[in-house]
């Protein structure tokens, strides 16, 4: 991991904390959590406050989100906002606290002048023992109050300032006026300099939890899923995976995903999705494959250019992927027209060929196809993060080297740009549009004739059922169909 951090790829943008006074306020922070405090003098905190080195240093990396539940945090400064969140069970978590702080930045910068915020969010479901709970999981409330409780003696000074001004014997009681002079001693001026903290209600529509092995869960969607990450959870006896209403999936049925997304319109072929150059986009996902294969087959990718890498290819005879075989088909459609390529959900290109359409769904969908494409280091880097590190330490070093330098080089440089090319840009914050039933991921299906999708969601073709194969879902060219790759 050394390499990862020495190039800024991890615990990037994380807050140094090196002064003795926040070093103070952070142990007295910490002491009112977990009831400890650390004997380092410098140590760094991500956006939750959340230390690495403490976490070691105690022998407990969950400090501040005990089993998972009610997640904690502890703020600083505001500047919090641009690092990364560590150990994040739910993946809406980062977005939710930094449009907390952003709500309220400028009674939060008072107050970490002065001392540690301390607060949690809180998914108002006590305990998740089963699938069907995480479906309870529909809104976070965010709240926080300093160590000496400035908020909530703000609070209560303003109370205590309203009683005074409505109240006509409030001049005569001096009990009162007692009160709001020791309470204005602590809290400072709130006429002034109001000290207030909405508790903020953010509501979860779709999100990825750690709990059971993984799970996917989409709500925003027509036909609503949960997508499991780990099998086991349909055979074991303790779950119930049977939900009205909601599709429940395995991860490793890539058949029932594809046909699940297609239906939904939820991913679009990245060749002609709007906006992006696929042709690059294609060239870069061959190179990581390549790269993978290589290092598997114990083949020299001499410097790692893109020449070099198509040597090693020239090498691998039969052990050459067949993802390259099917993006190369893609590029070659792409660049020089020719032949349609048939690509269904057999294929191992299938998921490399596709990225989530705009909307809200969208960074879920592209985090799970990074699980079903997992060659695509890019993406997994910068979707996945924790997947990607896990991955990362069972790498061969040649392929280390080369993703890390790959990394450094076209994706911190520019991280917004190179997000935008890859995914499009962000999604707005308007409801999805109605989908129409025979949408895919391969664009919108036009009739030409009488054209309709087969119930197994095998493909399409212009003036009669699709043919099956199987479950898989694919696109079948004909004269009297017009696609997205034109007829």
């Amino acid at each position: 991991m050394k390499r990862l951090i020495e190039k800024g790829l991890m615990f990037g943008n994380m807050i140094r904390v090196d002064s003795p006074a926040w070093v103070a306020r952070y142990n007295r922070a910490l002491k009112l959590v977990t009831g400890r405090e650390t004997a380092l003098s410098e140590f760094h905190i991500d956006l939750a406050g959340y230390s690495p080195e403490i976490g070691d240093e105690i022998g407990d990396m969950d400090y501040l989100n005990p089993e998972g539940a009610h997640r904690q945090f502890i703020l600083l400064t505001t500047e919090q906002k641009t690092a990364p969140l560590l150990n994040a069970d739910l993946s809406v978590l980062r977005e939710l606290l930094k449009q907390f702080i952003h709500d309220n930045e400028s009674e939060l910068f008072s107050l970490t002048a002065r001392d540690a915020v301390v607060g949690e969010m809180d998914d108002m479901v006590w305990q998740v023992r089963a699938p069907a709970d995480l479906l309870q999981i529909n809104r976070i409330r965010i709240s926080a109050d300093t160590t000496g409780n400035h908020v909530a003696g703000a609070d209560n000074l303003t109370a205590l300032i309203d009683r005074f001004r409505t109240d006509p014997d409030a001049w005569y009681d001096d009990v009162l006026i007692a009160r709001m002079i020791a309470q204005a001693k602590e809290t400072g001026d709130v006429i002034r300099n109001p000290i207030h903290l909405d508790a903020g209600e953010y509501e979860v529509p779709d999100f990825w939890t750690t709990l059971f092995g993984g799970v996917y869960v989409f709500r925003s969607p027509r036909e609503k899923a949960m997508i499991f990450t780990d099998p086991g959870i349909f055979t074991d006896p303790k779950y119930d995976t049977d939900l009205p209403g909601v599709k429940m999936m395995a991860l490793q049925d890539i058949n029932s995903v594809a046909m699940w997304m297609a239906r939904n319109a939820l991913a679009e072929p990245i060749i002609t999705a709007k906006g992006a150059d696929g042709a690059a986009i294609l060239r870069q996902k061959i190179d990581f494959i390549l790269v993978d294969a290589a290092t598997k087959l114990g083949i020299d990718t001499g410097d790692g250019t893109r020449s070099a890498l198509r040597r090693a290819a020239a090498r691998m005879g039969s052990g050459l992927p067949e993802e390259v075989r099917g993006l190369s088909a893609l590029l070659r459609y792409a660049e020089e027209g020719g032949a349609w390529p048939v690509i269904d959900s057999a294929s191992p290109a299938y998921f490399y060929a596709i990225r989530a359409s705009a909307g809200p769904t969208r960074d879920l969908v592209n985090q799970m196809l990074t699980e079903l494409a997992p060659d695509d280091v890019r993406a997994l880097f910068i979707m996945h993060k924790p997947l990607f590190y896990k991955r990362y330490q069972g790498w061969d070093e040649a392929k280390k080297d080369y993703v890390a330098n790959q990394l450094a080089r076209e994706y911190q440089i520019d991280k917004q740009g190179t997000r935008e090319a890859l995914f499009g840009p962000e999604p707005g914050m308007a409801e999805p549009a109605e989908v129409a039933p025979v949408a895919g991921p391969w664009g919108s299906v036009r009739q030409a004739g009488s054209t309709r999708l087969s119930e197994d969601g095998a493909g399409w073709r212009g003036g009669e059922a699709a043919p099956r194969r199987g479950t898989q879902t694919d696109l079948v060219r004909s004269q009297t169909f017009r696609g997205p790759w034109g007829n």
